[in-house]
């Protein structure tokens, strides 16, 4: 709540800077005629050689502009908006918070993750002069670690002593406080995601014993010096052989200017065989609607059975698999409880569904029957001409939420505020699992949460995503973790690669490369990351919680820095082999494109509400996307099912179906589903006579 509260201010500060900068729009534009007017008249006068005349041209043009004067008075109101300051403007947004924020700050324990307390200093003095009215407080701390616009509104000197303006130095500490809980080098005592994550590490004598046989398992040196010339051989080898590649493969190439070009891969369009037999296979699939669908899964899986009472002393419901059927369609698609009364023709009310929600079914016990039909879909023959599962791809999507909850923030890329559902989507089609997040993460910060979640037979080590779900520390933690990183990254060419060493240079490759490894760093604290890794995998920290603190830059926290440093190696050998491989950007392209599919997918699936949460709840929230992906993996099934079982009728009709045709379909398909119920009309159901309502009362209009 703290950060989100502070982050607010600084966006609204900004957005008054915008304003401020657009409503001075015009007078920067008649400022600049001005001084165009007297840059000509400097012009003529270099050719007459007559300044006097010069300096009376320059006076008549500063008059027929208002003077001297107000030209000096607009130039100081647009010299202060015309920056990318928006520090000055946070006054007036934080203080209808300042009280807030001090109850709030003054509710948690706050500690440095560091030896640096400069900030919790800071701190302890803002708290200590609260109740002061004054303007000007004495300047007793350290404010190294502030920024030179910070200091330059926070410090004032008066009479050769230099002082601290209250208002602006309460804001200051209050916003990089903010900053330090996101990087980690602040800690709440008790706290679960802002704790000191060192704490929640497995201890020197719980690592010690792990370490030879997990790099053995992984293939890795198990040792620092080993692990670094691993490492450097491994960057070295390469970039030799991507720079031979490109000395061939015209794929790559570096134009005049100097910068790297990539072709683009075209698009593989579908082939009138593949219609065909979709076409074929669409009608022999029968009808279907969603509850039908749920029910058919059912009696296969007996999924309900992970749904009941968290506690027994209630008495149990009746026809228990029947209502959660109905409460799991009721949120999955988004109708909610009274919808799903008022179309259930009496067989539950709202406060049925509303009641088993609450009482008989968490996220827990959701994501155990989505395991079942995940477990039970990969049994079938036919998902395996999609993929083999070893891979997988992460991607979100915008849910609409209303403004005011925890997880509602604006999304730039998106418009509107909101969450993001973060699906993790098998080759195969179905998702394995998915987080709720806001608007204001890095997306890449969930990527690795989602496959050690996942507890299903589907176990993929090669991960996909976007340009979001990557950064340096997420290549080296899925790195160390055995999992493959690799993103379609839209900006990759103004990515940091790094060479080997400083006396290695390449013949078609060298515009690439910025920066050399510092291996010392990596050697040094190579320990360090074992020990986080090995934590993870103990099931101590999950990778979020570590990449919260490790996603934003911090000179403190120098696990950030090994991070990065080894993250830039990893993903220098990716982005090297992405360049010269062609097959590689094809599977890339191809199984992100699954994901962006399945987000299609489920827009479909949860029509309700014109797709919006209404709840704002988090528990809620984070229900509703597991009710949604339940019905999403059941429809996926029955679509399996049905196709399944329509090929096998095509090839004993003596249809030839070659495998290929087969891998280009999905099981997404909608066109035989019913998403609304049967709509039955009836014209032997006689309605009042029209003529009997036509005329009210004439006692009405006489009153």
């Amino acid at each position: 709540m703290f950060i989100k509260r502070i982050l607010k201010i600084q966006n609204n500060a900004k957005q008054r800077l915008q304003e401020l900068r657009d409503k001075h729009l015009t007078e920067t534009s008649e400022l600049l005629a001005t001084f165009g007017q007297v840059l000509k008249a400097s012009t003529k006068a270099k050719e007459t050689q007559d300044n006097a005349v010069f300096g009376e041209q320059v006076q008549s043009i500063l008059d027929e502009h208002g003077g001297t004067e107000l030209l000096l008075q607009k130039l100081d109101e647009i010299a202060a908006y015309n920056t990318n300051n928006h520090l000055p403007l946070m006054w007036r947004f934080y203080s209808a918070n300042r009280k807030a924020l001090f109850s709030l700050v003054r509710s948690l324990d706050i500690l440095s993750t560091s030896a640096d307390e400069s900030v919790i200093e800071a701190l302890k003095f803002v708290l200590d002069h609260e109740h002061k009215r004054a303007k000007y407080l004495p300047f007793e701390i350290d404010l190294d670690f502030i920024s030179n616009n910070w200091r330059a509104l926070v410090v004032e000197e008066i009479d050769g002593t230099e002082v601290l303006v209250r208002q602006q130095l309460e804001i200051c500490i209050f916003s990089n406080l903010a900053t330090e809980f996101k990087t980690g080098d602040a800690c709440v005592v008790g706290s679960e995601s802002y704790a000191d994550f060192r704490e929640q590490l497995l201890s020197h004598a719980e690592c010690e014993p792990l370490i030879e046989s997990y790099c053995h398992l992984l293939e890795f040196p198990a040792n620092p010096d080993d692990f670094v010339k691993h490492l450097q051989d491994k960057l070295a080898i390469v970039a030799d052989a991507v720079d031979k590649i490109c000395a061939v493969d015209k794929q790559f190439t570096i134009n005049k200017d100097g910068e790297p070009v990539l072709k683009r891969i075209p698009s593989v369009a579908q082939t009138h065989e593949v219609e065909e037999l979709e076409s074929k296979i669409r009608a022999l699939m029968p009808e279907r609607s969603i509850l039908e669908i749920l029910c058919n899964v059912e009696h296969w899986l007996n999924w309900t059975r992970h749904f009941g009472l968290f506690s027994g002393s209630e008495p149990k419901i009746s026809e228990p698999a029947e209502r959660y059927i109905f409460t799991t369609f009721s949120y999955g698609c988004n109708l909610g409880p009274n919808q799903m009364a008022r179309h259930s023709q009496g067989a539950v009310t709202s406060h049925m569904i509303s009641y088993t929600n609450r009482r008989h079914i968490s996220a827990a016990k959701i994501e155990a029957a989505i395991r079942d039909i995940i477990n039970t879909y990969n049994r079938f023959s036919l998902p395996s001409c999609w993929g083999t599962g070893k891979k997988a791809a992460a991607d979100g999507s915008k849910f609409e939420i209303y403004e005011n909850n925890l997880h509602s923030e604006y999304h730039i890329r998106y418009g509107g505020y909101g969450g993001i559902a973060y699906h993790h989507v098998s080759d195969k089609y179905i998702a394995l699992f998915t987080h709720f997040i806001t608007c204001g993460v890095w997306e890449a910060v969930y990527i690795l949460d989602g496959l050690l979640k996942n507890l299903s037979d589907i176990q993929p080590d090669t991960l996909h995503a976007d340009t979001q779900g990557q950064s340096g520390p997420v290549f080296a933690i899925s790195y160390l973790l055995g999992i493959k990183l690799m993103p379609r990254i839209r900006n990759w060419k103004d990515l940091t690669f790094v060479r080997p060493s400083a006396d290695v240079t390449y013949k078609h490759i060298e515009p690439l490369f910025k920066g050399v490894v510092n291996w010392n760093l990596i050697k040094t604290h190579w320990y360090d990351m074992i020990r986080v890794v090995l934590s993870i995998k103990a099931g101590k920290v999950m990778p979020s919680t570590l990449l919260r603190k490790l996603g934003s830059y911090s000179k403190k926290n120098r696990l950030y820095q090994v991070f990065l440093e080894l993250g830039k190696v990893v993903r220098t050998m990716f982005l090297l082999d992405y360049v010269s491989n062609v097959a590689l950007r094809h599977e890339i392209t191809a199984i992100t494109n699954i994901v962006e599919m399945y987000n299609a997918f489920l827009d479909w699936v949860f029509f309700g509400k014109l797709g919006a949460i209404t709840e704002n709840d988090p528990i809620e929230q984070e229900k509703r996307l597991k009710y949604l992906d339940l019905v999403a993996s059941a429809v996926i099934l029955q679509n399996t099912v049905d196709m399944s079982l329509a090929i096998q009728t095509l090839m004993s009709q003596g249809e030839l179906i070659p495998m290929r045709h087969l891998a280009a379909m999905s099981p997404y398909i909608t066109r035989h589903i019913k998403r609304y119920g049967d709509y039955v009309v009836n014209l032997h159901n006689i309605p009042q006579p029209l003529e009997a309502a036509i005329n009210l009362p004439p006692e009405i209009f006489e009153t």
